[in-house]
């Protein structure tokens, strides 16, 4: 574990519970697919075909259908050891705790137990307030590996709430020796110890958390914060939210804090019991885990922790965001909408529902929700920025502008990151064919953030279409090009460029290289066939626009291309080559 673990650690948490909650630092990757048809199996009534249909669904990240699928296949084999393993674990996945504990019990029976389903055991021991039984169940975890930073956290836990506040203490002892696991043990020394009421000893600790990198996640900012407050230090308090929030403006979750300041309002402790303790170390260690690699396990650290603390937003929006990340949309609406609506995370969760709609191709569910939270009353300008992004997809261009225009009005002042809406607002100016006032944006957009290659490619593309500023075009695309040099569309506007400027061979190179990158795109497609006419390739040229008119072009290009088809290209037309 080691370094990568408190590299992992801080870089999950920051991302997951500060940036990754606001709005306003949601992107979109325009250029993902399906892992997996969403499509279920089908499967007739043999239990091989349930066991069959639930490893897809496994593979297919859909574990609420595996779970299903393998209940299922176990009924007809229930002593697998191995088949109920799986189970167990799709099951927990899945989020179907009533399920999963049952299983987690038996497996613990056989002789080949799993660390998983000792550590529901002893889970759901301390959630029955069964503590003693938790800690004789907790005897049963190995020592090594991921047992190793588990159990002592655990113990540590059962123990305070058996009242054993000072051996608790104890039981963390050699994980602050252990390279990475600094912070995770200054925080929950500081909480054990808030919660034994020895606030100079929790100072301390929260104190270490934040000196050791703490400062920059969330939860230790909001122990610090509420030790402050309580401890009448409220300036304190505000200082380190506004640190925070400076180093990450998007964040909503420490504007509530600001206003309980503000109103002289005394908040609880961050952790008020063993269950809540728990569900925090739970949620600590699913943001150090690669959810690439393993996302199950991730799930299944959080699962726990609301089975424990139903009321834990954070960890509801992980699994939402993990979720997502396996284009398990429907399945992140469900976790989105676990979020409390007195949580200051109800609003971001909305967002984020809004877009898993999206990625299902309900716009209109999306746009509904977007409108609803402008409704509320806008204070910031994520909700409008999304409602413009929907409207412009949708091709409602006049709309969105009026969404992009009321986001900057939010706003007020206008820096570096919020080129992002001049960008959007110019690309739906344009389209509605207003281009002096795209321009402006485009422009404007250029210098907050002059190397930005979407900004340069969209102005550059825009004047060498009009056949304007050719020469600044020019400059402006091929550094796009040197910035992005694997972006199909970027590498189109130059191939366009030189063709535009009558370099047939160069324009050629460059819309090949485009094609290879985006085979689908019909108009890359298309500027290929036109390209190759003009170098005297007249039966590729004619491949080329027979194939685009395969890719579903807009409407208005299909005559284009049919009329290419018949009679070949007029004459080209002569540009200025100086801009």
């Amino acid at each position: 574990m080691g370094g990568t673990y408190l590299k992992r650690f801080f870089s999950a948490v920051i991302i997951f519970t500060g940036v990754g909650f606001a709005p306003e630092a949601v992107t979109r990757d325009v250029n993902s697919a399906p892992f997996f048809s969403a499509k279920q199996p089908q499967v007739g009534k043999s239990h091989t075909g349930h066991y069959l249909a639930g490893r897809q669904a496994e593979k297919m990240r859909d574990f609420s259908a595996a779970s299903r699928y393998l209940q299922r296949a176990l009924k007809y084999n229930p002593d697998n050891i191995q088949l109920l393993k799986r189970t167990f674990l799709s099951t927990l996945a899945g989020g179907n705790l009533a399920s999963a504990v049952p299983l987690a019990r038996r497996l613990v029976t056989t002789s080949s137990p799993s660390m998983i389903a000792n550590l529901v055991v002893v889970i759901d021991e301390i959630r029955l307030s069964r503590l003693d039984d938790a800690n004789n169940a907790l005897n049963a975890f190995p020592d090594g590996a991921l047992g190793g930073l588990v159990k002592p956290l655990l113990r540590a836990w059962i123990l305070a709430g058996q009242g054993r506040e000072g051996r608790a203490l104890t039981e963390l002892d050699h994980l602050k020796k252990r390279p990475g696991l600094r912070v995770l043990y200054e925080l929950h020394a500081g909480l054990l110890s808030d919660f034994a009421g020895n606030s100079d000893i929790a100072a301390r600790h929260y104190k270490g958390a934040f000196e050791n990198g703490g400062h920059s996640i969330l939860r230790v900012v909001q122990g610090l914060g509420r030790h402050f407050e309580r401890t009448g230090q409220a300036e304190r308090a505000k200082t380190v939210y506004e640190a925070y929030m400076r180093e990450y403006p998007g964040s909503v979750v420490l504007r509530e804090s600001l206003a309980r300041i503000d109103s002289g309002i005394i908040p609880s402790l961050l952790v008020t019991n063993t269950k809540e303790g728990v569900a925090e170390i739970l949620f600590n260690i699913s943001t150090t885990m690669d959810r690439e690699n393993t996302p199950r396990l991730a799930l299944i650290f959080l699962r726990l922790a609301t089975y424990l603390r139903p009321d834990l937003d954070v960890a509801y929006m992980l699994i939402g965001g993990i979720l997502n990340s396996l284009n398990r949309y429907d399945d992140a609406i469900l976790a989105y909408r676990q979020v409390p609506a007195a949580s200051p995370l109800n609003w971001s969760a909305r967002l984020k529902v809004a877009d898993s709609f999206e990625a299902l191709g309900r716009d209109e569910d999306a746009i509904k929700i977007l409108q609803s939270l402008v409704a509320e009353g806008v204070t910031r300008p994520g909700p409008l920025v999304s409602l413009g992004d929907l409207l412009r997809s949708n091709k409602k261009f006049v709309e969105a502008i009026d969404a992009y225009s009321r986001a900057l009005n939010v706003v007020g002042t206008i820096d570096q990151r919020h080129w992002t809406i001049l960008y959007s607002r110019g690309i739906a100016l344009e389209r509605s064919r207003q281009w002096k006032l795209a321009e402006k944006d485009f422009q404007r957009a250029l210098e907050l953030n002059p190397e930005q290659p979407y900004v340069l490619n969209y102005l550059g593309y825009s004047w060498v279409d009009q056949g304007i500023n050719l020469a600044r075009a020019r400059k402006m695309i091929e550094r796009a090009v040197k910035l992005r040099p694997n972006d199909g569309y970027i590498v189109d506007s130059l191939g366009w460029l030189l063709f535009r400027l009558q370099d047939f061979e160069g324009a050629v190179g460059n819309l090949e290289r485009a094609v290879e990158l985006r085979p689908q795109d019909p108009i890359i497609n298309d500027h290929l066939g036109d390209a190759y006419w003009r170098v005297g390739r007249y039966v590729e040229a004619r491949f080329q626009w027979r194939r685009v008119l395969l890719l579903k072009p807009d409407p208005g290009q299909v005559s284009v291309i049919e009329i290419k088809l018949l009679r070949g290209l007029i004459e080209p037309v002569t540009l200025e080559k100086d801009g």
